[in-house]
């Protein structure tokens, strides 16, 4: 789909955007409703289904879906460090990126409903994390297009600033650190072996880039969701390898620093660092948001013979000089970080008169999305029914998609 840069501006630039169409087998002519996801990111590319599982084999038994790579990402005009260059210095790189948030996802979404489905008929919507925030500017500002929306682990605060945001987070994420460490105690003094190591050696990733400390630290990132403990436990054993003549040399095996490297796409998907405080901002700048909240918890604080405590999903300035593929994009992070024009997201007087049916999955110990502020959200849209649960981590759907959707879907049928 062709759509504007800027839909305020529709004679202006245009960018495509990319939505992949999946219907069960047999099931083609069967005039189903159709239903939108929203993926989590910002600036994640939508899932490419490799089998016929999960949520999405719950959903063709009742939906057309419409997978949407939201703008910027997948199939649809790329931002990376190859491409964002070509939109001018960094201030015009930074004005380029203010069309990438979840309004400007909205009325792509809208674009593409009108031409797929018909003017005046309104498809279902189901948002994963940051694509529930969208669902819920949706429900602000275009809600005659909605049928029903459906959220897991995306309600978003509605008029809290990234500060508070970070604050709850931060407490979230210790949290998770005590809870890594009752599991796995060894993995404390091999934790501090791998700083040592990084204090006193320049330790170069395979895809460029330094592995710092500090970078070593947003290994926490995976600790949200429910397989993440394990994830960083089976690298974390696998830290060290002995070289050289005689096996006389301790250095961090290759493997570790590409399984390490593996873990994040920050610098695949840029979109999640340059953007990621921006989607708690309204009318107001983010000002490296967790960076500064970060020094009130001392836990994070990296002390000689003590295990250190990993982070979450915070995005910091200094990802722009350690991170080799983020560099050239330095100035324009800092451009956003002050950027304070951020318009309004969400409307609570809408929320509050709400006619559209909703249902939320809130995962009780969600690290990434503060569950008491989703319980906010959940109390001010109107008709919103919530299922609050210990069960699920923030991946749920990913986990367990097929059941984590039924149950959704039997709320807003009311079986459940």
């Amino acid at each position: 789909f062709t759509v504007p840069l800027d839909h305020e501006r529709p004679a202006g630039e245009e960018i495509t955007v990319f939505a992949r169409e999946v219907v069960a087998a047999g099931k083609e002519e069967a005039g189903l409703p159709w239903l939108i996801f929203l993926q989590g990111g910002p600036g994640m590319a939508s899932p490419r289904p490799e089998t016929n599982s999960g949520w999405l084999k719950r959903a063709l038994q009742d939906y057309r879906v419409v997978l949407l790579d939201q703008r910027g990402t997948g199939r649809s005009t790329p931002v990376n460090y190859q491409t964002l260059g070509s939109q001018g210095n960094p201030e015009e790189q930074a004005r380029y990126l203010t069309n990438f948030r979840a309004d400007s996802i909205v009325k792509d979404a809208e674009l593409i409903r009108e031409t797929l489905a018909g003017k005046g008929v309104r498809w279902s919507a189901l948002g994963q994390s940051y694509g529930g925030f969208c669902i819920a500017h949706y429900l602000s500002v275009a809600p005659d297009g909605l049928r029903e929306a459906l959220f897991t682990g995306g309600l978003p605060p509605l008029d809290r600033p990234a500060d508070d945001v970070y604050r709850a987070t931060y407490r979230r994420v210790i949290a998770k650190n005590e809870k890594y460490y009752e599991r796995y105690p060894d993995d404390a003094q091999r934790a501090q072996e791998i700083l040592a190591h990084l204090d006193t050696n320049e330790v170069r990733l395979p895809g460029g880039g330094r592995l710092t400390p500090r970078r070593f630290q947003q290994l926490g990132i995976a600790f949200g969701a429910s397989d993440g403990f394990e994830k960083v436990h089976y690298l974390l054993e696998d830290a060290f390898v002995k070289s050289g003549v005689g096996g006389q040399m301790r250095e961090l095996n290759y493997g570790f620093l590409r399984g390490f490297e593996n873990t994040f796409s920050f610098q695949t998907n840029p979109i999640y660092a340059l953007l990621h405080e921006s989607i708690y901002c309204q009318e107001s700048a983010s000002e490296w948001s967790a960076e500064r909240v970060r020094s009130e918890f001392t836990e994070f604080d990296l002390v000689s013979e003590q295990a250190p405590f990993f982070t979450g999903e915070m995005v910091y300035p200094w990802m722009f000089d350690d991170y080799a593929y983020l560099r050239p994009m330095k100035e324009v992070a800092e451009l956003l970080a002050h950027y304070d024009r951020w318009p309004m997201l969400y409307d609570v007087d809408a929320l509050r008169r709400n006619q559209v049916p909703c249902a939320a999955a809130v995962y009780y110990d969600d690290m990434y999305v503060e569950r008491a502020f989703s319980e906010e959200t959940a109390s001010t849209i109107r008709g919103m029914k919530v299922w609050v649960t210990n069960e699920y981590e923030h991946n749920a759907l990913r986990a367990d998609g097929d059941k984590v959707l039924d149950r959704l879907l039997g709320m807003l049928e009311g079986t459940i």
